[in-house]
């Protein structure tokens, strides 16, 4: 599994993050990160989309994420896994930078998810992803680090 993104991270609690859940996964994730460009926001996403397509074997199953994308809970994401590991093609997650993705990545992508309409910082994100990937693996392994029972009122 790879993950690539636009933006170098820094030492910090993001950081901290996507390190602790990526270390968990079997197999490991992979993080390849691409270097921010400068110009105008098209010229930005059109720099960023070659890239981010680039760093992606041809055979690759793409899934980017998307404010527009799928809003799966944890249990369908661990389905969506399950299926995306059974095609034997590389997994890649792409996360595009601060001026989104440009459509010739959500064209390529076989899938796109979203971590809800709110808006977060692309940093976090990784985190975020990474986390959602650990809980998948326990889901899909039986491990107990999914509580799936929800408190009643």
């Amino acid at each position: 599994m790879r993950l690539i993104a636009i933006g170098r991270m820094k030492a910090g609690p993001e950081r901290d993050l996507l390190d602790r859940y990526a270390a968990r996964l079997r197999p490991r994730l992979d993080v390849t990160e691409i270097a921010e460009t400068r110009g105008s926001a098209l010229e930005i996403r059109r720099r960023d989309a070659a890239s981010l397509l680039g760093a992606c074997p041809d055979n690759a199953l793409v899934v980017a994420l998307d404010e527009g994308g799928a809003t799966p809970d944890s249990l369908e994401f661990a389905g969506m896994m399950v299926r995306w590991r059974e095609t034997g093609r590389p997994l890649c997650f792409l996360i595009g930078g601060a001026e989104g993705l440009e459509s010739s990545v959500i064209d390529r992508a076989d899938a796109t998810l979203s971590f809800g309409r709110m808006t977060w910082p692309h940093m976090l994100v990784r985190g975020l992803l990474a986390e959602q990937l650990y809980r998948a693996q326990a889901i899909n392994t039986g491990h107990p680090y999914h509580r799936a029972a929800r408190p009643r009122d």
